[in-house]
């Protein structure tokens, strides 16, 4: 039986990855189950996969890139007790789940409940888990505190914003115009950043400072999130936008400059969220939060914002949407 995947043959532009035919399905090895991959996503770490610019992964085209999935378990490789073959799953593969068919380790994956649709369990493994684990992990956010959310349209930023209202947080996002509709509805501030000074903006709204932002933009954006935290506050940053698309800022110097605002007395602190590092740190806090998520999603508390739905045969055009900024919420590949 033949399978379809994506190849990304080098590393550069869109252009790179190609949808391929294999001739017949990978077999599980011990303590393997094959998985019918049903939903994988799309996301701005895929980018830096592509472009070659994302640490933590070592492998050298050519690969099938990404990085999260859900799916059904196929077929069982000898040692496993765990699962059986129609189980739903859950899995952060960071390469390799753009492909209808996958062998992924037993142990690695989270049982996704029945109650709940996979499509929107599929948000919850990255865009949800990153928001997650960023205001409680990482911040360590209490109820009622001001928050700045960085991106609040995007993936993360919706995902992060719906997590803060459960909380009753006082929350602003900055986005696109566009997209304030969106920010306004999941019950934060929009800000223009574009045609407003968010620094203006933000000290309007609270003076004394912010007690947490989340800013994956870097190169000068994280300086200007660090001067709105109040004393005490903590500045979360997970990402690298303006040194991705080229817009300014490096990934060295950024990472520098998170680390000397720590050393300098200013009362205020800074650090950078990995999830994949937080998760070899942290193994079971993985499974942990992600079964934390599926039960909210299953008690109605979230409800995930999908951007659109699209066949791996799109995968250049959805990296160009991507990249350009132009996605409100979560991008699925229908699989």
């Amino acid at each position: 039986m033949s399978y379809k995947r994506i190849i990304m043959t080098n590393f550069g532009g869109p252009e790179v990855m190609q949808l391929v035919e294999e001739s017949s399905l990978p077999e599980p090895k011990h303590g393997e189950v094959r998985v019918k991959v049903l939903y994988a996503g799309v996301n701005f770490t895929d980018i830096m996969i592509r472009k070659g610019m994302y640490p933590e992964v070592k492998t050298r085209p050519p690969f099938t890139p990404g990085y999260d999935m859900v799916g059904m378990v196929d077929k069982v490789g000898e040692g496993v007790t765990r699962f059986r073959e129609g189980d739903m799953v859950a899995e952060m593969t960071v390469i390799g789940a753009w492909t209808e068919y996958v062998c992924l380790s037993a142990e690695s994956l989270t049982y996704v409940p029945e109650t709940i649709r996979p499509d929107e369990a599929l948000p919850l493994v990255l865009s949800y888990m990153t928001a997650y684990q960023l205001l409680h992990r990482v911040a360590k956010v209490q109820p009622g505190q001001r928050i700045l959310v960085h991106g609040a349209g995007g993936a993360v930023g919706t995902a992060m914003l719906q997590l803060g209202r459960l909380h009753d947080m006082e929350m602003y996002g900055t986005a696109s115009k566009s997209k304030h509709d969106v920010v306004r509805d999941l019950g934060a501030t929009p800000i223009d950043y574009r045609n407003e000074d968010v620094e203006t903006r933000m000290k309007s709204f609270a003076p004394e400072g912010l007690d947490a932002v989340f800013d994956p933009i870097g190169g000068k954006n994280f300086s200007k999130s660090f001067k709105l935290l109040r004393k005490g506050g903590k500045l979360a940053a997970y990402g690298f936008y303006n040194a991705i698309t080229g817009k300014g800022g490096s990934i060295p110097m950024d990472f520098m400059h998170l680390q000397l605002w720590n050393i300098l007395p200013n009362r205020r602190s800074a650090t950078f969220y990995s999830i994949g590092a937080l998760r070899k740190k942290h193994p079971d806090w993985f499974r942990e939060d992600l079964t934390t998520l599926f039960k909210m999603l299953a008690d109605k508390k979230i409800k995930p914002h999908i951007a659109g739905h699209y066949p791996l045969e799109k995968v250049q055009e959805v990296h160009r949407l991507i990249e350009e900024a132009k996605i409100k919420g979560k991008i699925v590949f229908d699989l």
